[in-house]
C-alpha cells in the first residue's frame, strides 16, 4: 500500500483538482482530505458519512460559579482576556494554559478536554473517504491531520487498498509536516507565477530535508510559459520528478462549479493530460 500526498507551496494552485482526480483514477484506494483548515474535497467526492467522531484537542478552563468568590485574580492574570469581569470564560479566547486554575484560591476553575472538531469515515462511489471539520476558531490542525491519516491507514489496511491519496494542506507549517510524514511520494502542485515558484522552492526544501521522494505538476502552465520552463529547470536541478503540466481551461473551473472531479467532467484534452500525470505518479510511487 502506497501513500501519495498532494501538496502545494501556497493555497489556490489547484491541489484538490488533482487529488480528487487521482482518487477517481486510482483503483482500490482510500482518499483522505488533510487540508482540515479549508477542507473541500468532499464537495467533489460527495461522501455518505458512515462514522462520525469527535476530535478532542487541548483543554479549556471551566468555572464553577458556586465555588467562585469573585476575587478577580483570574481576570487580572489572564493575558488572553478570556475571563470577563462578570466571571464568564470565553472558550474561543481561552488558550488552555491553565494559569487561572493554578492561581484560583478556592479551586473553582478546572481544565477540561475540549472538542475542537469532527472527523468522518465515509463511502463514495470511488472508495472510502476520510475527512474532517475543524471547529470555528480552533487550532491543533496538525493533530487533526494526524488523526485523519491514522484513520485512512487503518481503513486502507482493512480493505487491503493499494493506495492512500492524501489531499494535503498548503504551505510549510505544522499541518503539512503531519501530512507528509511517512508518505511514499509527494506531488507538489504549483502555478507558473513569481509567488508560485517562490513557494514551490520553500516546500521543496522541506521535502528535501525529510528526504521524501517528490515531483512537480504545473497547473495553468500556459499562462506564463517562461515561468513553466523555469519550474522544469528547477525540477531537473533539484532532483524532483517533473510529472507534467495542465494548460488553463474553463472546463476545469466548470467541473468544480458542477462539483465533479475534473477527470470525470472534462473532455479528453484535459482528462487525457490528468491521466498521463497520474500514470507518472503511479509509476514513481512503486
Amino acid at each position: 500500500m502506497k501513500q501519495i500526498v498532494v501538496i502545494s507551496g501556497k493555497g489556490g494552485t489547484g491541489k484538490t483538482i488533482f487529488s480528487s482526480s487521482f482518487a477517481v483514477l486510482a483503483k482500490n484506494s482510500v482518499a483522505a482530505d488533510c487540508d482540515v483548515d479549508a477542507a473541500n474535497m468532499h464537495l467533489l467526492l460527495h461522501p455518505q458519512i458512515e462514522e462520525r467522531h469527535e476530535f478532542m484537542a487541548g483543554q479549556k478552563a471551566v468555572l464553577d460559579k458556586e465555588q467562585c468568590i469573585k476575587c478577580g485574580k483570574c481576570v487580572e492574570a489572564c493575558r488572553f482576556e478570556a475571563i470577563s469581569d462578570g466571571y464568564i470564560i470565553d472558550a474561543a479566547a481561552c488558550e488552555g494554559c491553565g494559569l487561572c486554575q493554578r492561581i484560583c484560591p478556592v479551586k473553582a476553575i478546572k481544565m477540561k478536554p475540549s472538542t475542537a472538531g469532527e472527523w468522518f469515515v465515509s463511502k463514495t462511489k470511488y472508495g472510502p473517504f476520510i475527512h474532517a471539520r475543524l471547529g470555528i476558531a480552533e487550532d491543533n490542525s496538525g493533530k487533526l491531520v494526524s488523526k485523519v491519516r491514522e484513520a485512512a491507514k487503518k481503513k486502507a489496511e482493512d480493505i487491503n487498498a493499494s493506495y492512500i491519496i492524501v489531499d494535503g494542506p498548503p504551505g510549510t507549517g505544522c499541518p503539512v509536516m503531519a501530512a507528509i510524514t511517512g508518505v511514499d511520494l509527494a506531488v507538489v502542485v504549483t502555478e507558473p507565477t513569481v509567488s508560485g515558484v517562490h513557494d514551490l522552492k520553500r516546500v521543496a526544501e522541506v521535502l528535501g530535508h525529510f528526504k521524501i521522494k517528490a515531483g512537480i505538476v504545473v497547473n495553468k502552465s500556459d499562462i506564463n510559459t517562461e515561468k513553466t520552463s523555469e519550474i522544469k529547470e528547477f525540477a531537473l536541478k533539484s532532483g524532483m520528478i517533473f510529472f507534467g503540466e495542465l494548460s488553463f481551461s474553463k472546463e476545469v473551473s466548470d467541473a468544480v462549479i458542477n462539483c465533479k472531479p475534473p477527470v470525470e467532467y472534462c473532455g479528453e484534452n484535459i482528462t487525457g493530460k490528468i491521466k498521463e500525470i497520474w500514470k507518472s505518479v503511479e509509476t514513481a510511487s512503486n
